[in-house]
């Protein structure tokens, strides 16, 4: 490095050079001070090598190293629970929390599913089932009848031709 700098001051020198000898001689006789430079810190090598010391976290197209390991917080309080009701001072009564109860004890029972022998499909045709009968059951009785009327009407109007 300073070896690079005195040449850059000889060929600045050089190109400032007076017309005359005898300054050329006196800014020979006398040489510059060079200024001090701090010295350069050294590098370390990187071997490419990722302590496993080190965190890395990512951030996009970054990967963000932390030497220092990060101290835990502390973790807060729990809250204290709420104090505990007592019977019958909940917002439904006895009765229509044990009617709730049930239902949902019926419709999680309903829909268990046996590791073996019964899929989804199953599960699903059972739970239609009951609901296709009750539409089958007040809407057929209208569609059997219209198609009927429907067919005898038809035929009726081929054997008038």
């Amino acid at each position: 490095m300073e070896e690079i700098l005195a040449s850059i001051r000889r060929i600045i020198s050089e190109d400032d050079a007076p017309a005359s000898d005898e300054a050329s001689a006196e800014v020979e006789a006398e040489p510059a001070p060079e200024p001090e430079l701090p010295p350069l810190p050294e590098l370390e090598e990187d071997d490419g090598v990722l302590e496993l010391t080190e965190k890395v976290e990512s951030h996009g197209d970054l990967d963000v190293y932390a030497t220092a390991p990060e101290p835990e917080p502390e973790p807060e309080p729990l809250p204290e629970p709420p104090p505990a009701l007592m019977p019958g001072e909940g917002l439904v009564g006895d009765p229509a929390a044990s009617a709730a109860a049930a239902a949902f004890g019926a419709l999680s029972s309903g829909i268990l599913m046996p590791a073996e022998g019964r899929t989804l499909e199953d599960v699903v045709r059972e739970l239609l089932r009951p609901l296709l009968k009750q539409w089958l059951d007040d809407n057929l009785p209208r569609i059997v009848e219209s198609t009927v009327q429907a067919e005898v009407e038809r035929i009726a109007r081929g054997r008038v031709r």
